[in-house]
């Protein structure tokens, strides 16, 4: 079983982004991402209806962060350090060496590979500071950019589960991607 320890919080870099830890002062930019019907589309959770929630999420994020039982970052851009999206590891298994990614980014950000950046330096602190064996994503399967994304960064396509989950009164379909620790590209 690996043993998580996110204490001192890692500042994460690559050559355009920092991922640094969130902080009650990115709550205006927590409630544009959380609140935005377009940004939401395809991660079935409620939209956040104000500060007081997007303060709340920033809350159970860092909570998380200090009990190691994950860790999110905020993504923003050298140089500027308002939040652009935000990145993590979540659903962690220890016993299983395994954890699930999950990322979001303002739509003004769309399309500039911002999101495939932070995903490699993301899956490179799970593999070689977490000591995880595999990575996951679970994704809607009309979430085309996130599936070639993740297909950038080496994952590959394990399953395609029909209706598994329940919300906004439906039952949608999730699509499994993930990477082994073995396939990694630096």
């Amino acid at each position: 079983m690996i043993n998580i320890n996110f204490e001192p919080f890692p500042n994460l870099e690559t050559n355009r982004l920092l991922l640094r830890r969130l902080e009650n002062s990115d709550v205006k930019e927590v409630f544009a991402l959380r609140s935005n019907p377009s940004t939401m589309k395809f991660i079935p959770r409620p939209l956040l209806k104000n500060d007081e929630e997007a303060l709340e999420h920033i809350a159970m994020i860092n909570a998380k962060i200090d009990n190691n039982e994950g860790i999110n970052w905020a993504i923003t851009i050298k140089g500027n350090p308002n939040l652009i999206g935000i990145i993590g590891h979540f659903r962690i298994q220890p016993q299983n060496y395994r954890a699930e990614i999950g990322y979001m980014i303002l739509p003004e950000y769309h399309g500039q590979g911002i999101v495939a950046e932070a995903i490699k330096e993301v899956v490179r602190y799970g593999f070689e500071e977490m000591n995880l064996h595999s990575i996951e994503a679970i994704i809607d399967p009309n979430n085309l950019a996130s599936g070639r994304v993740l297909q950038k960064n080496g994952f590959v396509k394990e399953a395609h589960i029909l209706e598994n989950e329940f919300f906004d009164g439906r039952f949608i379909d999730t699509v499994i991607y993930s990477l082994l620790k073995r396939d990694f590209k630096k």
